[in-house]
């Protein structure tokens, strides 16, 4: 070993100790963060060694008490006059404990570095107008820097994000051929992984919907099928009653069936992915609530005009029965609930296909509340605008009193009842 030169072993006994370490670490720390070495730094509780460590260093007593407080300068004269640290207390903190790091430095880099891991998906954002509030939760939230610490990992993450963002909505599309199409992953968009978490949210934005939002299955399926995206063939199902039929194809044998008989029928996205033709109908009545598919099951059963329920939010099945409809020649009447939700719901559909209001318009809401309780339930959520009724957003807004379908459902059967022709659509 090389013996230790006169200077080496005089700032060793003076700064090398465990006993006075803490002060070296509080001027490391200062240096490393861009301050100077002036001030004192103080030690609130010190044992006898560290006060007998600091009287070393600076040949005097170090005061009394049980804090212990250190002159920064005095100590730099000192390795400078002893020769232990010629160019000072700078010199002695590299010299003890290896060089520098500049910590503003690594600061900038780190967040410049973030600042480019999102730059893919800030373009892709920055033309979808109700995707700010979420980019911006994002961020604020942190989920992003816990899913991908680091910011390679987080820009490869993001990247892809801004992929699936950008197909957003898909209409009719399995998530597995969007997770493929956008990342080569079949599977990147599954329960649990990264992408899957913050794709999921993106999806929730795009409809309104709380990003966190509730939890389960049931709701991740409804996120999903609310952009178009299906998680599979089976479980995006649609309810219909009374909808024409034929004698060749699956499909067609199905709904003839039900039709005959009066009941229900329960189609998944697969049967009607595997229809090819339209369907041919006139008008078609399309309600939000499956109680008004069951009413109208049990009071007209095969009388009862076609009927689609949606379900809420409708799920892929459900757009491709009204696109096969629509296919067909179809007309649609829609009635819903008359809150902020059952409006949105309305709008998307109206802006895909137009419909003639089934008592959904000003006049049926102004009855309908004229009825209520006092204490029925207010309305709540953002208002939204209704494109097929102006006038219906502002009476809804004023009265600001929620009524839901099944408050309505006589009447909506007495219009079921007089037969699959217009009347009733008001």
């Amino acid at each position: 070993m090389r013996p230790l030169s006169g200077g080496e072993e005089r700032l060793r006994r003076l700064l090398g100790g465990e006993e006075i370490a803490w002060l070296v670490d509080r001027a490391r720390q200062r240096l490393e963060r861009g301050r100077p070495l002036t001030g004192t730094v103080t030690l609130g509780t010190a044992s006898a060694a560290q006060r007998r460590a600091a009287e070393l260093l600076l040949g005097r007593r170090a005061g009394a008490g049980a804090s212990l407080s250190v002159s920064l300068e005095e100590v730099d004269r000192v390795l400078r006059a002893s020769g232990a640290a010629p160019e000072g207390l700078h010199e002695a903190v590299v010299r003890l404990r290896g060089p520098l790091r500049d910590l503003a430095g690594e600061r900038e880099a780190s967040a410049s570095a973030w600042r480019a891991a999102y730059g893919n998906l800030d373009a892709a954002t920055a033309v979808r107008p109700e995707l700010a509030g979420w980019r911006a939760w994002l961020e604020s939230t942190g989920l992003v820097r816990r899913l991908a610490p680091d910011p390679v990992q987080a820009r490869h993450l993001l990247d892809q994000l801004a992929q699936v963002v950008a197909r957003l909505p898909s209409p009719g599309l399995p998530i597995g051929r969007l997770a493929a199409q956008t990342t080569g992953d079949a599977h990147a968009l599954d329960e649990g992984r990264p992408l899957g978490t913050l794709a999921l949210s993106a999806a929730k934005a795009l409809t309104g919907r709380a990003y966190p939002g509730e939890g389960g299955a049931d709701a991740r399926r409804a996120a999903w099928a609310a952009v178009g995206v299906h998680l599979d063939d089976l479980s995006s199902l649609v309810l219909c009653l009374g909808l024409p039929g034929d004698d060749r194809t699956p499909t067609g044998r199905i709904l003839a069936a039900a039709r005959a008989a009066g009941e229900p029928c329960v189609l998944t996205l697969r049967q009607l992915r595997r229809h090819d033709r339209p369907l041919s109908c006139g008008l078609v009545r399309i309600c939000e609530n499956p109680v008004v598919v069951a009413a109208a099951a049990d009071e007209l059963g095969p009388s009862c005009p076609p009927l689609v329920c949606g379900g809420g939010r409708p799920s892929a099945a459900v757009w491709r029965l009204l696109d096969l409809l629509s296919e067909g020649g179809g007309r649609f009447a829609y009635h819903g609930d008359f809150d902020w939700g059952g409006v949105a719901i309305a709008a998307a559909v109206h802006d895909r296909y137009g419909f003639e209001p089934w008592r959904f318009d000003t006049a049926a809401y102004e009855a309908a509340a004229s009825q209520m309780m006092a204490s029925q339930a207010a309305l709540t959520e953002r208002p939204c605008p209704t494109p097929w009724d102006p006038a219906l957003a502002k009476a809804m807004a004023r009265r600001a009193v929620r009524v839901e379908e099944e408050l309505v459902l006589p009447i909506l059967l007495s219009d079921l009842s007089s037969g699959p022709n217009d009347r009733g659509t008001r």
